[in-house]
């Protein structure tokens, strides 16, 4: 059937359809992704205690079993912390072959990960990480006060 002969402009019919089926589509639901959710486990399982020194702030975090090259720590933008490293599993395949055969493994294998905010007056420049006995231990140095303003005199004339 012509829409044109009852009036109607099939561009505009079509359009109205298009309108019709947006509303009818179900909502789509956004899963986080597999990453987000492997980064989200590991923000969480990994401990941390935060102080504030007179001129520093320090971090420091439980990340047991890595050996030093297997951490690092970096400062994003904006003035973001983040420490990261990752324990893999023993080989047990390896085990199997030696006729070892795991009865209990209860300790923590995977990525260990936190970010932290760090202060305006924190100073990204000055960081310093130690990692001893698994803790690291990261300090980052506050930056110096700023100056206060000296006041200004302003002479004061007589109008006339």
């Amino acid at each position: 059937m012509d829409l044109r002969i009852m009036g109607l402009d099939p561009s505009v019919l079509s359009a109205l359809h298009d309108m019709i089926d947006m509303y009818e589509e179900e909502p789509k639901t956004q899963h986080p992704s597999r990453a987000y959710v492997r980064d989200h486990k590991a923000k969480n399982a990994t401990q941390a205690d935060v102080k504030e020194h007179p001129n520093s702030y320090v971090f420091i975090v439980d990340m047991p079993g890595l050996k030093p090259d297997q951490i690092k720590v970096q400062i994003e933008e904006p003035n973001m912390l983040v420490v990261f490293g990752e324990r893999k599993q023993p080989e047990k395949e390896k085990d199997e072959k030696d006729g070892v055969k795991y009865l209990r493994m209860e300790r923590r294998f995977g990525k260990f990960l936190k970010t932290f905010m760090l202060p305006e007056n924190a100073n990204s420049e000055a960081v310093s990480a130690v990692y001893r006995d698994g803790v690291l231990t990261v300090t980052v140095e506050k930056k110096p006060p700023p100056e206060p303003k000296k006041a200004k005199s302003i002479e004061v004339k007589v109008g006339g």
